[in-house]
C-alpha cells in the first residue's frame, strides 16, 4: 500500500535513487533531518517577506495574518530566513526529538 503525500520520508527513498519526474520530491517529508527549526516572533515581524523569497527550499508560506511561516515537513533548517530577516524577528532553535 503507497502511503499519503505527505507521510513519506526521505527515508523512503532507496539508496542511490534518482527522482526523474519533476516535483516528485515535493511527495517527501525532507525536513526530516533537520537538526535547527526557524521560530519567528510576530511582534518584531514587518512581514517584508524576505525570508519567503531567500528559502532556498519554498516552504516559507504567508498566513492569513500576514506573517510567514515555515512548513516544517520541507525545512532543512539552514538558517538563511534567519540571516535575511532584517528585524532580526526569526531564530534558529534546536529540534526536539
Amino acid at each position: 500500500m503507497a502511503k499519503a503525500e505527505c507521510e513519506l520520508t526521505w527515508k523512503d527513498l532507496e539508496i542511490g535513487v534518482i527522482l526523474t519526474d519533476v516535483g516528485t520530491a515535493r511527495g517527501y517529508r525532507t525536513g526530516d533531518w533537520r537538526s535547527r527549526k526557524p521560530v519567528t516572533d510576530n511582534d518584531k515581524c514587518n512581514k517584508c517577506g524576505m525570508c519567503f523569497l531567500f528559502c532556498p527550499e519554498g516552504c516559507i508560506q504567508q498566513n492569513e495574518e500576514g506573517f510567514f511561516d515555515a512548513n516544517l515537513f520541507y525545512c532543512k533548517g539552514c538558517g538563511i530566513c534567519a540571516a535575511e530577516c532584517p528585524r532580526k524577528a526569526i531564530t534558529m532553535v534546536e529540534e526536539e526529538r
